[in-house]
């Protein structure tokens, strides 16, 4: 299974650096939050402008085969009630398991 997350272009050039990315969403780490973001193809598009809609560094789309996390993935509700739920991971994002980075910069239609 693909699933997605938005990082910033310097966040992901550290974890190539690194061999893992820790990075729960912008501005929050793994440390702070206890799980990375993620979401399914559809859902990402929304996650851009909800959450990065006032972000002007390089973003881009990591693409993560679940297969290959060496983390545990676990599809949660964001929030009691909602009507949808979101993969998160559990643990660090081993940078072998992203099989496509994509430059998301420009807004999202």
């Amino acid at each position: 299974m693909r699933i997605y997350h938005v990082a910033t272009r310097a966040d992901w050039e550290t974890a190539q650096a690194a061999g893992s990315y820790t990075i729960s969403t912008y501005g929050h780490d793994l440390d702070e939050v206890g799980f990375i973001h993620a979401a399914r193809r559809e859902q990402w598009p929304l996650v851009k402008r909800r959450y990065y809609a006032e972000i002007y560094e390089p973003l881009v789309l990591l693409e993560i085969d679940t297969a290959r996390l060496t983390s545990l993935v676990v599809d949660e509700q964001p929030h009691p009630g909602a009507e949808t739920t979101y993969p998160h991971i559990y643990g660090a994002l081993n940078v072998d398991a992203v099989v496509g980075v994509r430059d998301i910069t420009r807004p999202v239609d």
